[in-house]
Formats: structure tokens, C-alpha cells, sequence
């Protein structure tokens, strides 16, 4: 099971969730948050995570803030200020690159919700970094928070959902072909008859459990070929 740590973020600090396998070491993963902030799910998928073998760190960008209202998570998402979450997500790569339990020289990133968004924008800010990007339903709702997709080295494996009303599945077929155009490696594949969120088994109205299974599987063999 994983424990709340600190760690450096551009001169402050940020809190975040870190789970370690139980080998005491492996490739390490950020974690991103939905708009709900760092709640059980998020701190859950971390902790499966570790028992596949990785180290996972998901950083708490609302800082403490965490609700399962939809009209304030929505707030929480518009009041986030992208820079600094930006610096808190480049923070928890540094902190999971210099963690002792992580092997290897590249970190992957999951995402969901908004943190599938934000899971593309630290694989743009970090090329360096991120070798593995699997954005999950992601949604990037600030104006100015548009990645550079033209610095982006990832490999970029999406999974978003037919029946999504944030992220319809021609936005996820555009962000494909605008990937590709590129020359990146880039594959977003669109779950038949599923919602947005389908991956959170939190929330029964819309978990998807077989699709999950699907979706994680093929998370775990993107970071497990690349890390």
C-alpha cells in the first residue's frame, strides 16, 4: 500500500500519493488526477500499479482539495491554475526519477478525465522525461493549456469513449490524425458503448468493468514495452 509524501515543486513543495511494489523497486508511472482531485480511486489505481510492478506517484494538484461534487469539481478544474500544475507534474516526474525504488531512465504517465489532458501536456513539457503517455478520456478545458504536440517523444496510447459528452469520439479521431500527422506514435482507440469515466469503478453509473480490463491491460503492456 502506498503513503502520502512531499516533494520539491519549483521552489514549494506538492503533496502526492507514492506506491512501491512489493520488490522494492520498477519503472516508475505518474499517476493523473480527474477533476475530483486526489481521492481513493486515484490513490487506488496507483496502488495497482505497484502490484504489477511499477513505482507510482500521483501528485495532488488541487493541494488538499478533493469533492465528489460534479458542480464543484468543475470549479476546482476551471480555478486550476495550468502552470502550476504543470511545475507540480514536472516536480513528481523529478521526485519519481530520483526516487531510489525506480529503475530505468524514463517515466510513463496515466491519466484520466482531466488528468488525461494533463497527462499529454507533461508528455510535451517533458520529452526528456516521458517515454509513455496513456491518456485516459482526457479533456484539456483551459484555453491556454494546448500542448506542443511537436515536442512530444511519447508513445501516446489513448483510450476514450463512444458515448462521452466532453470528448466525442471525432474530437479523439482529430487528436489521432493531428498526432500522426506529426510523425508521432499515437493510437486512440474509442470504446464501443461506454461513457466518459468508464474506468472508475467508483462510480457505478457509469464503470465499465469489461472494457476496463481491456483498457488496463493494454496501459500496462504500453509501460511494460517502453519503460
Amino acid at each position: 500500500m502506498g503513503a502520502m509524501i512531499e516533494f520539491p515543486s519549483n521552489g514549494h513543495t506538492c503533496g502526492g500519493y507514492l506506491a512501491i511494489p512489493e520488490s522494492g523497486s520498477g519503472p516508475g508511472v505518474v499517476v493523473i488526477q480527474e477533476w475530483w482531485g486526489l481521492v481513493p480511486h486515484i490513490q487506488d489505481v496507483c496502488d495497482r500499479l505497484a502490484a504489477e510492478g511499477f513505482v507510482a506517484l500521483a501528485p495532488d494538484l488541487f493541494h488538499g482539495e478533493t469533492t465528489t461534487e460534479p458542480d464543484e469539481a468543475g470549479k476546482l478544474m476551471m480555478a486550476l491554475n495550468v502552470e502550476a500544475a504543470a511545475k507540480d507534474m514536472s516536480g513528481a516526474v523529478d521526485a519519481l526519477m530520483s526516487h531510489g525504488a525506480t529503475t530505468g531512465t524514463h517515466v510513463g504517465v496515466v491519466g484520466f478525465c482531466m488528468g488525461g489532458g494533463l497527462a499529454l501536456v507533461l508528455a510535451c513539457l517533458r520529452p526528456d522525461a516521458v517515454a509513455a503517455c496513456a491518456p485516459f478520456y482526457g479533456v484539456i478545458p483551459w484555453e491556454d493549456a494546448k500542448p506542443d504536440y511537436s515536442a512530444l517523444t511519447a508513445t501516446v496510447r489513448g483510450h476514450f469513449a463512444e458515448n462521452d459528452g466532453f470528448f466525442s469520439p471525432e474530437m479523439a479521431r482529430a487528436l489521432e490524425d493531428e498526432l500522426q500527422g506529426l510523425g508521432k506514435d499515437a493510437e486512440i482507440t474509442v470504446h464501443p458503448g461506454v461513457d466518459h469515466a468508464f474506468f472508475n469503478d467508483t462510480r457505478p453509473e457509469v464503470y465499465a468493468a469489461e472494457t476496463s480490463q481491456v483498457a488496463w491491460d493494454a496501459t500496462l503492456a504500453l509501460f511494460r514495452s517502453t519503460l
